[in-house]
């Protein structure tokens, strides 16, 4: 009995209550589907309605195959799936049927749930020498994963992008935002659902790791093109208590005539979570405060939180419509926090962004207080969102499923929400600065930071491997707290040292952005008050020697901007990350893989940070098949090398390529 059929352009396998469907998703890419239940499901998930493509199924006694582009799925008769590039014979990725004493385990293993919801494992066989990158931003500090097991869930520092990128010329998008993991093995890669309905995932090919991210790109959205003055210094710090307070700041930035593009209104300018509204008593006129910024040509943004307070005048309205995110027992889930009134400890709840008249809702009240004004520009804190331990998935149901099986899209459905508001309002410019994301929230005009992180040189170690990482992710914009965020003490010879070097760093990021939770605190301060605030956390805050370098840095990212505008680019049209590891512009040189301290920023800026205290020199590698300039000394430096670099306290090394002018030094 032949189990193959042709759909509608797609391939379509069944046998004992399985249907097994492969059809083209836009060039060179296939998406597979795999369900128990009576028909395969269309919803999308992170993915966009494809462009139709030309492809070619065969099917006979022995199997069948599809061939899309460059991509080739060939199917057996008992439905086993290996994928191709250009039907050569060349693997790419093929599923794996370990065996159990005598059995074999199936690569495709449903375990039955509650109604039409299944444990789900897909196993693929693993490659010796594969290298695997992408997967969000995880806190590891690796940037080759292989080895690795990773948590498919949303977490404070630990940003869940289920899309991985392979050394050997694919990418694999586990399009299901149910909770669970994948492991990277010696002996098999395998993607774990805790409760999903289908297997869903896409396969993308090609000839480089820049054509298979703009495949990626394709199939899940391009990002925006980020407006130029985004690209300029953000000035951020938790917190500014007081409308006044936050002028000030931007008074003496302009005072100084440094650059300042962005100031940030952090949590608690409001009157309570869940009312989306400034509070009167210290921001008593929004209206003046953002005309006279509007006159410094900065830009202001507000945090906005997906937590309601059960004093907000929107709680009860949230609450009797059905728009929180409720237990399994019936009640909102909540977390004990704080607030402006009371002060707390109190509950907030989660409002549903997976309810289309929820995320509706909140726009409206953001909209009203906040847009109307003129602030255009969102940061959404604790988007994950931030649950406890009482909350955790199996217990939270969302209007879109149980939370185990819906719960990693929580972020992309709250930007969205953002980004629906602003287009209907006909803006053409979206920038929202988010604690997690989802696979394409790139197309929200989101931007990820690295979260509450650390501030200290192991810290700053890792983001740099983990901000390659959500670049390989489809992500482009991306930042971190420069200077970490928690336990800095600005009067410290070590802080003054690692805020210096992580601007340094910075500066070459997507987004520029200072921000932390300085030490020592105000008097009786604590986080989680409303009287929350840090030591001052401005530029000129940190002594004048770290003023006076990071006063230089501040104006070479003014010089470079042009430069960054081409990045941004090319990011929105071919989803090329503009901060990436070596070996993505030189895939010859092999000596590239091996290196995880060093990135590029463009194809032309090479950048190798300074990642311990104390630190003075380090070893650099310059990727062959071209020259490189040291941009502070002009010396010409063949490539395929290591080298010596000095790092004294005002520069790292910085490398242009081959004939590259670009203004790093004055």
């Amino acid at each position: 009995m032949n189990r193959f059929r042709e759909e509608n352009g797609a391939l379509v396998w069944s046998k004992n209550h399985e249907t097994l469907m492969i059809q083209p998703w836009g060039q060179d890419s296939l998406r597979v589907r795999s369900t128990m239940t009576p028909e395969i499901t269309d919803t999308l998930w992170a993915l966009l309605t494809p462009a139709k493509v030309k492809s070619r199924i065969e099917i006979n006694d022995a199997g069948a195959l599809l061939k899309n582009g460059k991509i080739t799925a060939k199917i057996s008769s008992e439905g086993a799936i290996s994928f191709f590039k250009n039907a050569d014979d060349s693997v790419l990725l093929e599923e794996i049927y370990p065996r159990h004493g005598a059995h074999p385990y199936p690569a495709r293993n449903f375990q039955p749930q509650s109604s039409d919801l299944s444990g789900l494992e897909a196993s693929f066989k693993a490659y010796q020498g594969e290298r695997f990158y992408g997967l969000g931003q995880h806190q590891h500090g690796f940037l080759d994963q292989k080895g690795c097991v990773i948590e498919l869930f949303q977490r404070n520092t630990e940003v869940c992008i289920p899309f991985l990128i392979s050394s050997r010329g694919y990418g694999f998008l586990w399009n299901n935002p149910a909770v669970g993991r994948v492991d990277l093995g010696m002996n098999q890669t395998r993607w774990t659902a805790e409760a999903a309905r289908q297997f869903d995932y896409l396969i993308i090919a090609g000839d480089s790791m820049a054509e298979i991210m703009s495949g990626y790109a394709d199939a899940t959205g391009h990002a925006p093109m980020m407006p130029e003055w985004a690209q300029g210094f953000w000035q951020c710090k938790l917190r500014y208590k007081t409308q006044e307070e936050l002028l000030t700041v931007a008074r003496e930035y302009k005072k100084r005539k440094l650059p300042l593009s962005v100031i940030v209104a952090d949590f608690f300018h409001w009157t309570l979570q869940g009312d989306w509204k400034f509070d009167p008593e210290c921001w008593p006129d929004p209206d003046a405060m953002i005309r006279e910024l509007n006159e410094m040509n900065v830009k202001l943004m507000v945090s906005i939180w997906p937590t309601v307070n059960e004093n907000s005048v929107n709680f009860q309205t949230m609450k009797d419509n059905g728009w929180l995110v409720r237990t399994k027992g019936g009640g909102s889930a909540t977390r004990p926090f704080f607030d402006n009134k009371p002060s707390g400890p109190i509950f907030t709840h989660f409002y549903d962004p997976t309810n289309p008249a929820a995320r509706r809702f909140v726009w409206e009240k953001v909209r009203d207080n906040y847009y109307h004004k003129g602030i255009k520009v969102w940061w959404l804190d604790a988007c994950e969102p931030e649950l406890t331990e009482e909350n955790e998935p199996a217990n939270l149901r969302y209007h879109l499923g149980n939370g185990q099986e819906v719960g990693c899209i929580y972020p992309f459905m709250n930007q969205q929400a953002f980004y629906e508001g602003m287009k209907e309002e006909k803006e053409t410019e979206y920038v929202m600065l988010c604690r997690s994301g989802w696979a394409g929230t790139q197309r929200f005009g989101a931007a990820i930071w690295s979260g509450d992180i650390l501030s200290t040189f192991e810290a700053l170690q890792t983001q740099v491997r983990a901000g390659l990482n959500i670049g390989l992710s489809g992500i482009p914009w991306w930042t971190t707290d420069i200077g970490g965020f928690y336990n800095g003490n600005i009067n410290t010879p070590y802080f003054k040292e690692l805020i210096v070097r992580w601007f340094q760093y910075g500066v070459f990021c997507p987004i520029f952005r200072l921000h932390g939770f300085r030490e020592p605190r105000t008097p009786a301060s604590n986080m989680l008050t409303s009287e929350s605030t840090g030591a001052a956390n401005e530029v000129w805050s940190f002594g004048d020697k770290a003023y006076d370098i990071i006063k230089d840095i501040l104006f070479m990212r003014q010089r470079l901007l042009p430069y960054v505008n081409q990045q941004m680019q090319l990011a929105h049209k071919k989803g090329t990350p503009p901060m990436r590891p070596l070996f993505f512009d030189f895939p010859e040189d092999t000596d590239c893989a091996a290196v995880d301290d060093e990135f590029l920023f463009g194809p032309d800026i090479l950048v190798a940070p300074i990642l311990e205290y104390g630190v003075r020199k380090r070893k650099v590698y310059l990727p062959a098949g071209t020259s490189w300039t040291d941009a502070w000394t002009d010396k010409k430096i063949n490539g395929g090398q290591w080298i010596d670099a000095d790092a004294p306290l005002e520069k790292i090394p910085v490398y242009l390529r081959g004939d590259s002018n670009l203004p790093i030094k004055k």
